[in-house]
C-alpha cells in the first residue's frame, strides 16, 4: 500500500468524479483508476461503486476513507514535525470558522502567523459548528472555531476562546429617552431585522424570548451580520448582533448600542481540534497561541471602551 494510492482514493471521495480527482492529483484518469483498483486488491474489498461513471463509495469505502484521511494526516504531521525541528514550522493550517467569529478570528491568526511566518493559513468562514465538528473528525480541517454548545464534541478537544454577548443596535431616534440598556419586551417592539431562523445567533435570541413569553416577527431576515448592521446604520432599523462584530463594523454616528437585559444573551466560542496524541504540530501550535493570547480580555476591553 502506497501513500499515493490513499491520496487518489481520498481525492476521489472528495471530488466524486474520476476525471476531477485525477486533475487535482496531477495524474491521468487511467493512472488514478488503476491505483485505486490496486488498493482494492490489496485490501481485499471493493471501495468504489462503478458504472459508466463514478456512482459513489461502497459501504466499505465509506468506512475506509476515514482511515485513509487519518493515515495521510498522520503522515503530514510527521513531515511537519521533522520540518519544524530543522527549519521551523511550515505547511498549511486548515481552519474552519463560523460566520459569527469571522470578524474576530484575526485575533488568533495574526499572532499565529507572526510566530510562524512560514505557515500558510487557509480560512473557511462560512461553516456551521456541526460542519466544523464533522470536518475536524474526518481530518479535513486541522482546527475550527465555533459554538461547542449544542453539538456533539465527543472525542475532540474544546479550548475556550471567548464569550460573545449579544447587543441591540438601533438608530438614536428609535432609542430616544432610553439609557444604555434595554429589555427584550421593549426591543421586540422596534422595526427589527434579524438573522435567519436556524442560525445559532437567531436561536439564542428565540430561546431568550420564549423564556420571557415573547415573540418577534422581523420584517427583514438575513444570513449576514454585516447586512443587519448596514440596515441599522440607516437609523430606521434595530438588530441584535454579537458585540465583537462592532470592533470591525463600526455603527454610524446616529446609531447607538445598548446592552440587552433580562436575560443577557451570551454564547461560548471555542477552538475545536482533534484529541489524538501527539497530534499535528500545527494543531499544537494553534492551541499554544490560544493559551498565550488573551482574546477574551481584548474583546472585553474593546467593549468597555465602546460603551464610554
Amino acid at each position: 500500500m502506497l501513500f499515493r494510492q490513499l491520496e487518489y482514493f481520498v481525492a476521489l471521495a472528495r471530488e466524486r468524479h474520476f476525471a476531477r480527482a485525477a486533475r487535482v492529483c496531477y495524474v491521468s484518469q487511467p493512472a488514478l483508476s488503476e491505483a485505486i483498483r490496486k488498493l482494492e486488491r490489496e485490501l481485499g474489498v471493493p471501495l468504489v461503486r462503478r458504472g459508466r461513471t463514478f456512482e459513489g463509495l461502497t459501504p466499505e469505502g465509506e468506512r475506509l476513507v476515514l482511515w485513509a484521511r487519518r493515515i495521510l494526516t498522520d503522515r503530514d504531521a510527521l513531515e511537519q514535525e521533522v520540518s519544524a525541528l530543522q527549519t521551523g514550522l511550515t505547511g498549511e493550517l486548515r481552519l474552519g470558522v463560523i460566520p459569527a467569529a469571522s470578524s474576530t478570528v484575526c485575533l488568533l491568526t495574526d499572532p499565529f502567523c507572526t510566530e510562524h511566518p512560514l505557515v500558510r493559513v487557509r480560512l473557511e468562514t462560512s461553516l456551521r459548528s456541526q460542519e466544523i465538528v464533522d470536518r475536524v473528525r474526518s481530518f479535513e480541517l486541522d482546527a475550527g472555531i465555533g459554538y461547542p454548545d449544542g453539538v456533539d464534541c465527543a472525542g475532540l478537544t474544546v479550548t475556550p476562546l471567548y464569550e460573545e454577548r449579544h447587543v441591540l443596535v438601533a438608530g438614536t431616534e428609535l432609542l430616544a429617552g432610553r439609557s444604555d440598556a434595554i429589555g427584550w419586551a421593549d426591543a421586540v417592539e422596534m422595526p427589527m431585522c434579524l438573522l435567519h431562523k436556524g442560525m445559532r445567533g437567531r436561536t439564542l435570541i428565540d430561546e431568550a424570548l420564549v423564556a420571557r413569553g415573547l415573540t418577534v416577527n422581523p420584517q427583514l431576515e438575513s444570513d449576514s451580520v454585516a447586512a443587519l448592521l448596514a440596515h441599522a446604520n440607516t437609523g430606521r432599523w434595530a438588530c441584535v448582533v454579537p458585540e465583537p462584530w462592532l470592533r470591525t463594523l463600526h455603527p454610524a454616528p446616529e446609531v447607538r448600542v445598548l446592552a440587552l437585559l433580562d436575560p443577557c444573551v451570551t454564547a461560548r466560542i471555542a477552538v475545536i481540534t482533534p484529541a489524538a496524541e501527539p497530534g499535528s504540530v500545527l494543531t499544537r501550535a494553534v492551541l499554544d497561541t490560544v493559551r498565550r493570547t488573551p482574546i477574551d480580555d481584548t474583546l472585553r476591553r474593546a467593549s468597555a471602551f465602546a460603551a464610554r
